[in-house]
């Protein structure tokens, strides 16, 4: 009689204790819309939308550094390469003015050059072709969390996911939102046509969130990156669940705003196992100023039946939930824990 009331009586707490959790998280409407995603899955998603995206009929401005033909029919005195000067210029002989380039495109130069030749009488009928030989005037700088950072010369606006695209996607330590830094200002066209000199601006800093560009049918931060612009994704924080726990692994934070804790990171861990001591947890924490790791008591037990606080994760935290079936479960050595933390796959974390 009394076997039978205490088995009920487990069931019943059983079943409160998982209500109770369930709870907890439901409570948090933004944790209930997050998802883990691995590293890969993201990129394969980056070159999918990068396809996507039609391509910008945009021609080929001329900026300083860059290296033009000048070719002019039956003229070989004026056929000749031509460097596009810091301040913008190309001298061509004969000529006594300079040609303001920078700015323009190969087609609006070759008109602007055969109106010259015509006006000043050097040739009645000039027939000019301006062709690109050599491009330094439209680098965009990616560095960071990504796979190949580099500098791509761009022939014509690019997309943050066509830059993404082309540096083979991000790494597994990247963050969840990139930063694009733009010295010049954004209307440089009219001073180029004027013939002044471009003055740099302050530095620009835009925010693009990837699971924003990602996830919205049309993503407005997939802006259009310009010649000199430096694209940064910065290292992401990663905290780790091991030991028994359903999925083990090392997780990505896509939002330092919201503070991570305990009890999420159970969830995105898929709960405990049958045999998990959660009375028994641990954090095991690296102090930055020492190098030490230090080991940080968390009773799981308890914090779900809220008479203990739900601790807080920082980045690079290890929780270990220890498993009741080992013999030296209760005492692993930081070390060990540690060790377990290699080879686990990496997920991001985020709100879809």
């Amino acid at each position: 009689m009394f076997g039978n009331r205490f088995a009920i009586f487990y069931v019943f707490l059983r079943v409160c204790l998982l209500s109770f959790f369930g709870a907890i998280l439901l409570v948090s409407p933004s944790f209930s819309q997050q998802r883990v995603e691995t590293t890969a899955e993201m990129n394969s998603r980056i070159l999918q939308l990068a396809k996507q995206a039609p391509p910008l009929n945009s021609e080929y401005k001329l900026g300083s550094g860059d290296l033009v033909n000048i070719d002019v029919f039956d003229v070989p005195q004026l056929t000749r390469d031509a460097r596009v000067s810091e301040s913008g210029y190309i001298s061509l002989p004969l000529l006594s003015e300079r040609i303001v380039a920078k700015g323009l495109s190969a087609i609006q130069l070759q008109e602007k050059i055969a109106e010259l030749l015509k006006a000043s009488g050097l040739v009645t009928s000039p027939e000019v072709t301006v062709s690109l030989k050599e491009q330094r005037s439209q680098p965009i700088t990616v560095i960071g969390s990504v796979k190949m950072p580099q500098v791509i010369q761009s022939l014509r606006p690019m997309s943050v996911l066509e830059v993404l695209s082309a540096c083979g996607g991000i790494s597994d330590e990247a963050g969840s939102v990139l930063m694009v830094t733009r010295r010049l200002p954004a209307d440089v066209s009219a001073k180029a046509d004027s013939g002044e000199s471009d003055e740099l601006a302050g530095p620009q800093t835009i925010s693009v969130d990837l699971w924003d560009l990602l996830n919205s049918p049309t993503p407005k931060d997939n802006i259009m990156l310009m010649g000199g612009d430096i694209v940064t994704v910065p290292r992401a924080g990663i905290f780790y669940v091991v030991g028994a726990v359903g999925h083990p692994g090392g997780f990505i934070l896509s939002n330092d705003a919201e503070q991570m804790t305990t009890l999420k990171a159970l969830a995105l861990a898929a709960g405990t196992t049958s045999t998990a001591k959660t009375n028994e947890a641990v954090i095991v924490r690296k102090d930055p100023a020492t190098g030490k790791s230090q080991e940080i008591p968390v009773d799981l037990k308890k914090v779900m039946q809220r008479k203990n606080a739900d601790a807080k994760m920082q980045a690079n935290d290890i929780l270990f939930v220890p498993d009741s079936a080992g013999k030296h479960a209760l005492h692993r050595a930081t070390d060990v824990i540690i060790s377990l933390t290699s080879g686990v796959a990496m997920l991001r974390v985020g709100a879809m």
